[in-house]
């Protein structure tokens, strides 16, 4: 196994989707899966230390991790973007690396800050909240959720992909991948999984998988630990 362990967190901020940490024992290969939200990732590894800005993916891509290295990710709401690094600027894996200053220091918007860690996550996007640096699009939570707004579908449309990168049918598409590939991965059968989640016959299951997950549903189905995806 890649990895030797994985932990996630929820958080108290309305900002943060969720925080996770990982480990690897030895350098290795994983696919790394299409997602929609954004995220920043601390990495150490062979005493170096990473700070990215990552944006969505709208495919799975074959991916590698280093040996002996430790992850940290904050993934952000939907609708949760670093104005001055949009999403769609740093989609599929056009990664944004951060000046480190020191061992635990990293440059942002001109200044040092201190190297977030898993468990002061929220007091840093707090932080970035404060300073500007990282804002929230209320018209994405509006759309997501089905709600009126009085702006004209072409302002909408600039709003939403904005603040995620991604319209928000990609974004659809992509959640339907991942609740399909649950539920194949709790038991249930490919055709039910056809059923319940929508498409329209098995092939277009096994597309939507292929292209998002880089799976298909068969091998979703009868694999008990699926590939981690960093984030």
């Amino acid at each position: 196994m890649t990895f030797v362990f994985e932990e996630e967190r929820a958080s108290d901020s309305p900002l943060i989707e969720k925080i996770w940490r990982t480990q690897s024992a030895q350098a290795g290969d994983f696919t790394s899966h299409a997602a929609s939200h954004s995220e920043i990732v601390v990495t150490r590894y062979e005493g170096r230390t990473l700070v990215t800005v990552r944006g969505p993916e709208t495919k799975a891509s074959p991916a590698s991790v280093p040996a002996d290295s430790e992850f940290f990710g904050i993934v952000f709401k939907l609708g949760t973007f670093m104005p001055a690094l949009l999403p769609r600027n740093l989609m599929d894996r056009r990664d944004v690396y951060l000046p480190v200053a020191s061992g635990e220091s990293f440059w942002l918007d001109s200044s040092v800050w201190e190297i977030p860690t898993f468990d002061n996550a929220d007091a840093f996007v707090e932080r970035l909240v404060r300073e500007g640096l990282l804002a929230y699009d209320p018209v994405v939570g509006a759309v997501v959720q089905g709600e009126p707004t009085p702006l004209s579908p072409r302002a909408l449309q600039y709003r939403f992909v904005r603040a995620t990168g991604l319209p928000h049918k990609v974004i659809q598409q992509i959640e339907r991948a991942n609740r399909a590939a649950t539920l194949l991965g709790s038991g249930l059968s490919i055709l039910d999984t056809v059923y319940e989640t929508g498409y329209f016959d098995q092939s277009h299951l096994t597309h939507a998988l292929r292209r998002f997950l880089g799976q298909t549903p068969a091998q979703i189905a009868r694999v008990s630990q699926p590939d981690f995806q960093l984030g």
